[in-house]
């Protein structure tokens, strides 16, 4: 936009017709198309028309920096299909490539492609308050520049910082982490022997109410005192489940077992389990946002190439 403005400033040109229309003229012989028209939306003129292709084709126009030339160029780029296209005034003439779009917008056009001539009308003298919008405009873009200009910086300076701040959460898990190896395979360790315990005494049991049915009593006197033991027994499980509100399954009963004497054991050593937890919830926070950051960096060349 800006090196056709400053080309068309840099070339001299005849204008019979006055400051802004040149003295080529075009009628089409086409019946005018009437699907194109300048609506404004959140306060900037928009060109909407129906493009050769077929589809509905919507250009921005920035009336104080947008040329003539510059929106040509938008609608040949949009749809391959549009072999010529010229802007003509109401009284028929070629509107010069370099007139910005703020002087058309004045009075009515014509928009030619390919010999189809589109009616647009005025918005009226004025009516596009570019006046008013030119310094909000140039903010906005110079705020873009800046965005576009310095967010590799930023990102690689994040990159350190999260880097920094890994290396420094990780120092402080170090000891924390040895630590809570040695306790969790001491758990492990007790948690395998209450297994193995009972395991024993479940032997043990079984093979003492075999000797005593064989070897001592006969099955009339042992058949109530295992009846009792069998129901003993359904009443300690239904016992733990009222207690832990767990059914009893082999493997979440080790797991109990397990995080009992984990934190029995870390309660008399002092391992304060709150800042481990919390430490490695934002170590975890810390890799995740160094993810998302290496992705971010690894996609901007990509777009840049």
């Amino acid at each position: 936009m800006f090196v056709s403005r400053l080309l068309c400033r840099a070339s001299p040109r005849i204008n019979t017709c006055g400051p802004v229309w040149c003295v080529a003229s075009r009628f089409s012989t086409q019946p005018p198309a009437k699907d194109a028209s300048v609506r404004y939306s959140l306060g900037r003129p928009v060109l909407s028309l129906r493009l050769p292709a077929g589809g509905l084709g919507r250009f921005t126009l920035t009336p104080m920096l947008t040329t003539v030339g510059d929106l040509l160029s938008e609608i040949t780029a949009k749809d391959p299909g549009v072999q010529s296209a010229s802007l003509l005034n109401g009284d028929g003439q070629r509107i010069s490539t370099c007139t910005f779009m703020e002087t058309v917008l004045d009075k009515d056009f014509q928009l030619i492609i390919n010999d189809v001539t589109h009616n647009i009308n005025s918005l009226g003298q004025g009516a596009s308050h570019e006046h008013v919008l030119g310094v909000d405009d140039m903010k906005y873009v110079v705020r873009l520049l800046h965005s576009a200009l310095s967010l590799p910086q930023q990102l690689h300076s994040k990159h350190t910082n999260l880097l920094g701040k890994q290396e420094e959460l990780r120092k402080q898990l170090q000891p924390l982490e040895t630590e809570r190896v040695k306790m969790a395979l001491e758990a492990e360790s007790r948690t395998t022997q209450l297994g193995w315990a009972g395991l024993a005494y479940l032997s043990l049991q079984g093979g003492f109410l075999g000797y005593l049915t064989w070897n001592v009593y006969p099955w009339d006197v042992m058949e109530p005192i295992t009846f009792f033991i069998s129901l003993t027994t359904s009443m300690l499980f239904f016992a733990y489940y009222i207690l832990t509100k767990q059914e009893f399954i082999y493997p979440h009963v080790k797991d109990r077992q397990f995080l009992h004497f984990f934190h029995y054991r870390a309660s008399h050593q002092k391992f304060n389990v709150h800042k481990y937890n919390e430490l490695k919830d934002e170590l975890a926070k810390v890799d995740g946002d160094l993810s998302v950051l290496r992705n971010a960096i690894r996609r901007k060349p990509e777009r840049t190439a």
